[in-house]
């Protein structure tokens, strides 16, 4: 019988991690071993852990503690500790529904596809939230019908691969702290592994429930853009549009006002599909009162423009970082 190993990483889960362990724990098809690396949390993240070792005895946790560990590293941890050849990766802070993991190793039941790479999906959970996170889910994560599956790279939230495809390629980076399941899924895909598109086995997480906490993450996915050397022409289109393009329009509608009405179509060109998210998929959107379905409407552009703001100021960074350390790592 097939055997999976499910890895994750932690650090300061200790409000969410219940979430993880409740969910691992109504699996259709449970992990065969479960291996938790934690980075070092101080909020007792840890200990609630053990706890519920102790109280599952069934669901077969090993937790694992190394300070300072960052998500690569602690994944590549988590990874040589397995005891099986197909390992499923998730991330603290989710809800996955029953049948994740039956869905994400379901094309590993085919004895002719060892190695392929199994994409798995990850979507706002409906679970009751802020107009502000619903219109986060909207604005940052795509829906299915937006994905390609020829060239979707998955989220480590919701990802399965063997070992041997782990080994082959190196691991997960460890000198990024951000992007590393980019570079990981780039590796594969330079290697010649297949992926397999399965978006059945989806994550359910909470979007960030603050402009500020939504900056800072948007602030370190760019960082680690730049640090990576990963899309460069889409960096430079947004300082151009941010930096070049707006304000030259504004300047002109101060003459001619009617290009007010222009600068206010592209606007709408920019968010129209989070606004059609947000309106037709987002779960939950039905019922809200009108105050706050219109609440939601205004925070799209405002969450855009922030998480713009954040890239442009954290891509230069991780751009330093790289000349600073052109010895290093290389991809």
């Amino acid at each position: 019988m097939l055997k999976i190993s499910l890895i994750t990483t932690v650090y300061n889960e200790a409000d969410n991690i219940e979430r993880l362990l409740e969910s691992l724990n109504s699996q259709t098809r449970r992990p065969d071993e479960i291996i938790i690396v934690d980075g070092g949390s101080s909020d007792g993240t840890a200990t609630i852990i053990q706890g519920w070792a102790e109280k599952h005895p069934d669901l077969p946790i090993q937790l694992r503690v190394e300070f300072g560990a960052n998500i690569s590293r602690g994944r590549n941890l988590a990874i040589a500790a397995a005891s099986h050849e197909i390992i499923a990766a998730t991330d603290a802070g989710v809800r996955l529904p029953s049948d994740w993991l039956e869905y994400l190793t379901k094309p590993y039941q085919n004895a002719s596809n060892p190695d392929v790479v199994v994409c798995g999906f990850f979507q706002a959970d409906p679970a009751p939230c802020s107009a502000l996170e619903v219109a986060m889910g909207a604005t940052v994560l795509p829906s299915e019908q937006d994905i390609k599956p020829e060239k979707f790279l998955p989220s480590s939230r919701s990802v399965a691969f063997s070992k041997t495809a782990w080994k082959e390629v190196g691991g997960y980076p460890e000198w990024l702290d951000y992007c590393e399941d980019l570079i990981f899924d780039l590796n594969l895909k330079k290697a010649g592994f297949t992926f397999i598109w399965q978006p059945r086995a989806v994550a359910l997480f909470r979007p960030r429930s603050s402009l500020k906490a939504f900056y800072q993450q948007y602030y370190r996915y760019a960082r680690g853009d730049g640090k990576a050397d990963l899309l460069l022409k889409r960096h430079i289109l947004r300082y151009f549009i941010y930096l070049v393009f707006a304000p030259l329009v504004v300047g002109l509608a101060l003459r001619w006002p009617w290009l007010w009405l222009v600068l206010g179509i592209c606007g709408e060109g920019y968010v129209v599909k989070a606004h059609r998210r947000l309106f037709f998929e987002i779960a939950g959107w039905q019922n809200f009162s009108l105050p706050k379905k219109f609440q939601a409407f205004i925070y799209v552009p405002i969450i855009r423009m922030v998480g713009d703001v954040a890239k442009m100021a954290g891509y230069p960074v991780g751009v330093i970082w790289r000349f600073r350390h052109e010895d290093g790592p290389k991809r």
